[in-house]
């Protein structure tokens, strides 16, 4: 993060704003709007600044800014767009100590202005640290069409209880809680649906209970999420809910470094991250700490790669929190085999390659699998296998010895969807040897079936076979 993000209170304080153009009127805008007390500087100001020339806040001098004019000054704007103005304009507002932001001019700005979503007291700012402004105008339309108008309302509305909740409910943890059931419960749909005096009666109701010891706040619970096989933007909108709800975070290393990104910033972390061979924690006393931490009164998020219930022993976690009566919500996520398969350009099924697939696991709770070879061998059929990368020489062998066609099509995709992204492809007969050679890490997917040569004929996106050609396959906004 090179710039910190803060917002300032700059009412009743002096703003500085030199030149008359449009882009100094939308300062002068924003700085009136934030009940400063403006001083523009220029001869001319353009048409935009006649709906603010009435304002009794705004001072108007006909002539450039001055060194003499900085004392008292909380800010100043250079936006004049000539070269020798801006340069007056700095050297006076850092002879006085005065943080200075001139337009397009990196050099000259102690401070970004930000692109602004305004639903006050709701504000949401955005920056591309002067890099890409574009960037940022372009996400700000995107937040104007999703954040209606009546959230800066609620906003204002359940600001009113602040001080009776803070005096109410003594427990910081409490508290969250308590606002967290509102604005995502029954208060915040009455209030967005315009019944305001409803809206009113439920918050009072339930502080009551939460004063009398009703409120149910205390009471732990777990979120199973799963966070798909790497890329952020897989996401579900459910899943980031629940990440910015969590008390404590249970991870692995199947979960990317973006994603932990999304998780609230005071939430705890604990690692519980396990490899082949070699577990931090095993699974018995994952799902113990789960309990644990829940009968605590904390919300508790058990962050999984891929989907929770393929192949993440989503299913024992569960058996577990519904032994001790622990409150559980899970949330599905893009399979590995689904998200890793699409961003290497491999489809699981294919009307003239496979009219079937299947997903197995190479490994069980007591080591490698017996597999059943007669449903693997199906033609006409794709497999998908997770956690076989250290098993890979064995399945290579068995298929082999069962009398799968060597030169079947394989392939191996290493940490897919994330930027580093890998895929080899071959045959049944040479994919270990292939792999061996990449010097693969993991986590990793294994693809075999006919589907596979469907990657050789989508090369057109791409002249070479990196993460970039897989990514272009994603479904993402480009920017």
């Amino acid at each position: 993060m090179d710039f910190l993000p803060i917002f300032l209170d700059i009412r009743e304080k002096k703003v500085i704003v030199d030149g008359g153009t449009t882009v100094a009127a939308r300062r002068v805008e924003r700085a009136l709007l934030a009940g400063a007390n403006v001083h523009v500087f220029d001869e001319n100001l353009s048409d935009e600044f006649n709906a603010f020339l009435s304002n009794p806040k705004l001072t108007h001098h006909k002539r450039i800014v001055e060194a003499a004019d900085f004392p008292g000054t909380i800010i100043a704007y250079g936006a004049s767009e000539v070269e020798a103005r801006d340069i007056i304009l700095h050297k006076g507002a850092k002879g006085a100590n005065v943080l200075a932001n001139v337009a397009d001019v990196c050099e000259y700005c102690d401070f970004i202005t930000p692109s602004v979503v305004d639903r006050s007291p709701l504000v949401v700012a955005i920056s591309s640290g002067g890099t890409a402004p574009v960037i940022a105008r372009i996400l700000r339309a995107r937040i104007e069409s999703i954040l209606p108008q009546s959230y800066g309302h609620m906003a204002e509305f359940l600001g009113k209880f602040r001080d009776k909740v803070l005096s109410g409910i003594d427990k910081t943890r409490s508290r969250r809680r308590f606002w967290e059931n509102m604005i995502d419960g029954p208060v915040g749909d009455l209030f967005l649906s315009g019944d305001v005096d409803a809206a009113e009666e439920q918050l009072k109701l339930a502080l009551e209970d939460a004063q009398t010891g009703q409120d149910l706040s205390e009471k732990g619970e777990v979120f199973l999420v799963g966070a798909g096989p790497g890329d952020p933007d897989l996401l579900t909108f459910r899943a980031l809910r629940l990440m910015q709800r969590a008390d404590v975070v249970l991870y692995d290393r199947l979960v990317g470094d973006g994603i932990l990104e999304l998780i609230r910033r005071d939430a705890e972390r604990i690692y519980v991250g396990k490899r082949p061979d070699h577990h931090t924690m095993i699974q018995e006393d994952i799902s113990a700490l789960m309990v644990r931490l829940a009968k605590e009164g904390k919300r508790v998020l058990r962050l999984k790669g891929g989907d929770p219930f393929i192949f993440g022993r989503g299913g024992e976690e569960i058996e577990m929190l519904a032994e001790h009566k622990i409150p559980f919500q899970v949330v599905p996520g893009i399979s590995a085999a689904s998200g890793c398969s699409t961003y290497s350009g491999i489809p699981l099924t294919h009307r003239d390659y496979a009219q079937s697939c299947i997903f197995i696991t190479a490994h069980g709770k007591d080591g490698v699998l017996e597999l059943d070879w007669d449903v693997l061998l199906r033609p006409n059929q794709t497999v998908a296998i997770y956690m076989g990368l250290s098993s890979l020489k064995i399945l290579s062998e068995g298929f082999a010895e069962h009398g799968a066609d060597p030169d079947t099509p394989a392939a191996i995709i290493d940490n897919g969807t994330r930027p580093n992204q890998r895929i080899v492809t071959g045959t049944i007969s040479n994919l270990y040897d292939r792999a061996t050679e990449a010097e693969f890490k993991g986590p990793s997917i294994i693809i075999i079936g006919g589907v596979v040569n469907l990657r050789e004929k989508l090369q057109w996106f791409t002249d070479n076979q990196d993460a970039k050609f897989s990514m272009s396959l994603a479904p993402k906004d480009s920017l």
